[in-house]
């Protein structure tokens, strides 16, 4: 029986996969530094496939670079024996949600969701530190090779002691914000749907170096924008302007599969629709000129001609110019009767002797039109303040500073066409506002978008407003925020039975070492007296539902389905969306046991490897299960 492996996935394997399957002679064996042999890839041979002359060493090229790049990305790629436990007492209708709450250093986190939840996620923003150098940042270790961080990360949970604040008197300044945001944009990415985007908030201190980063990252042609985001109303801080603006940098996933963006909101906007003046037996229209100062002839030379006006002269655009259409495109426009003519005494237009034409043209557009196609995003929005997510927490009496307001987030939802089902994942959550904006966004809707958020628990500064209102950590804030938010939305369910069924809960899940003792992944550390104390190599602290979740992970099974827990034969079994999977880490484990549990035919059978009666048991589960339901896979941890 195989055994399930019980760590995130290792990346750098995943890719030298990869290369083997298109380039399979650069990927070779080689010997460690231990003498024992590992596959590698011989980069020399590699630049040499990927080159169209002869590579005879280091070629420039346009790249950003800084010190600890291959550090980070080593760190991003390299395994963590770590896992996720579940926290009922903290969770919000952990036995139905479809939303998670992760609680622990987000690197972790979105190493050990990578094979749960690859390819994925709709939509993913974050909010990061923003190296003010006053704020903090991520302290990884990228001073060690890939199997040392391995091991460190089952033996030391480090969770809550990552932060070191980066003044502006390091001297790695800005290399140390790149080298802690890097590995998770790495792993961000493989997340994502081909059809996701993610949003980033940043300001001008990293926004320069974050772009150059993503275009490496997601790739330049998956570049889809940058929204400036006014920040403040009022300000006369700064030495000399007063920063009243932040930004949105977006990515997409792929963008030749990204669909376009729309703005509801736009098309519901007084000012906007106030524009359109004029009205026939269509629609209400406003009106513009078929002829533009800034078109022309470089662009079309075929949309220079004359046009007819209503008292038979002739006008054309000046010298050098044209007309936004070509002239069959024009009679097209015509027949549609969308075509208006003005007489005016500032005309542009020149008549066929050369002088000032008494008649402009426009062509209409029709409100009903732009209603139906939608309106693209603009990229300045001088709504969604920061002041409104102070005003959102003080209603909510939470404490908190620096959070984002919930509109920007139901925005930013809107435009991207996260629908019932996508999953919206923020991995710098903060406050929570993320959650809370999936949240509203369903009530509202009526649908069932799915959030995941992950937040380190960061001690709370013991003289904040936070800590005296009893929060211990930001998690804590953020956890706390979203339960009130999902009381609220109930509250208002009351009243309105269609909308009833939201999911306002969420499941808690905290980063942790892994259930698993030392002995299974390093056997050779392990000294020979302590060999005997951990014949069982389950961690004594572990229980059941802690090693259902690991095997959730390892499996790639969605964490958020539901859980059902029955006894068969004396023996406590899970099953995980009815038979998904079924789980069964009691001792004693019989062939009677097994025979009744395969006529339940699951999909995926786990057990304990050490929770069989005897060997021969162990040795006739596989057999068992193909008999009575060859369907299943059967595992052991």
């Amino acid at each position: 029986m195989n055994k399930l492996k019980m760590h995130s996935l290792d990346l750098t394997q995943t890719n030298i996969d990869k290369l083997a399957a298109l380039f399979p002679n650069c990927v070779v064996e080689s010997a460690d530094a231990n003498g024992m042999v590992k596959r590698s890839v011989d980069f020399d041979l590699l630049r040499q496939e990927l080159s169209s002359s002869i590579v005879e060493g280091p070629q420039e090229r346009y790249q950003l670079n800084w010190p600890g790049k291959r550090e980070a990305l080593l760190t991003a790629n390299a395994p963590i024996a770590k896992t996720l436990r579940p926290c009922r007492e903290e969770s919000v209708d952990f036995d139905t949600t479809q939303n998670l709450f992760i609680e622990g250093d987000n690197l972790d986190a979105l190493k050990l969701l990578q094979e749960t939840y690859l390819n994925k996620i709709k939509m993913i923003y974050i909010d990061p530190p923003y190296n003010t150098g006053n704020d903090f940042v991520y302290d990884d270790d990228f001073s060690e090779d890939s199997t040392s961080y391995f091991y460190r990360s089952n033996q030391k949970d480090e969770a809550g002691n990552r932060l070191v604040a980066n003044g502006e008197s390091n001297g790695r300044f800005h290399s140390d914000w790149l080298n802690m945001i890097f590995p998770r944009l790495k792993l961000a990415r493989h997340l994502l749907r081909q059809d996701g985007v993610i949003f980033i908030s940043i300001d001008d201190n990293e926004q320069a170096n974050l772009k150059r980063m993503c275009d490496e990252v997601m790739g330049e042609g998956n570049f889809v924008g940058v929204v400036a985001k006014k920040s403040k109303l009022t300000s006369n801080s700064g030495e000399f302007f007063s920063p009243s603006h932040e930004y949105v940098l977006v990515y997409a996933k792929s963008k030749t599969d990204l669909q376009g963006f729309n703005d509801p909101e736009a098309q519901e906007d007084e000012d906007y629709i106030k524009l359109f003046k004029y009205e026939d037996s269509y629609s209400k229209y406003n009106i513009v000129g078929l002829y533009q100062p800034s078109l022309t002839l470089e662009r079309s030379r075929n949309a220079r001609y004359f046009i007819t006006c209503p008292d038979g002269t002739k006008c054309i655009p000046p010298e050098n110019k044209r007309w936004r259409v070509i002239e069959p495109s024009y009679h097209e426009m015509v027949e549609k009767n969308v075509v208006v003519f003005k007489e005016t005494k500032t005309s542009p237009l020149i008549d066929e002797f050369g002088k000032q034409s008494k008649w402009n043209i426009y062509t209409k557009i029709y409100l009903k039109d732009r209603l139906q196609t939608g309106m693209r995003p603009i990229t300045f929005l001088d709504k969604y303040p920061n002041s409104e997510a102070s005003k959102e927490l003080i209603k909510l009496q939470i404490p908190f500073d620096f959070s984002k307001p919930k509109s920007l987030l139901m925005w930013l939802q809107k435009i991207c066409g996260v629908s019932s089902n996508d999953i919206v994942l923020d991995f710098f959550a903060g406050s929570g506002t993320t959650g809370h904006a999936v949240l509203q966004h369903n009530f509202e809707t009526g649908e069932k978008r799915r959030f995941i958020l992950v937040q380190l628990p960061e001690v709370c500064d013991e003289k904040s407003d936070a800590a005296k209102s009893g929060f211990k950590t930001i998690s804590d804030i953020a956890k706390e925020r979203i339960r009130r938010a999902g009381r609220n939305i109930v509250e208002q369910c009351r009243n309105d039975l269609d909308r009833a069924s939201v999911d306002v809960g969420f499941r808690v899940l905290k980063v942790d070492t892994s259930n698993l003792n030392e002995v299974f992944y390093a056997p050779d550390t392990v000294s020979q007296e302590k060999l005997f104390e951990q014949v069982n190599n389950i961690r004594e602290d572990r229980t059941p539902e802690d090693l259902l979740f690991q095997v959730l992970l390892d499996w790639g099974v969605d964490l958020a389905l539901p859980i059902a827990k029955e006894t068969i034969a004396g023996k406590t079994v899970y099953f995980v969306d009815g038979n998904v999977l079924a789980a069964c880490f009691d001792e004693g484990i019989s062939e009677d046991f097994v025979k009744l549990l395969a006529k339940r035919e699951p999909l995926r059978a786990v057990f304990r490897d050490a929770g069989f009666a005897t060997d021969s048991v162990k040795i006739n589960v596989e057999q068992i299960f193909k008999t009575t339901s060859p369907g299943t896979e059967v595992k052991s941890i």
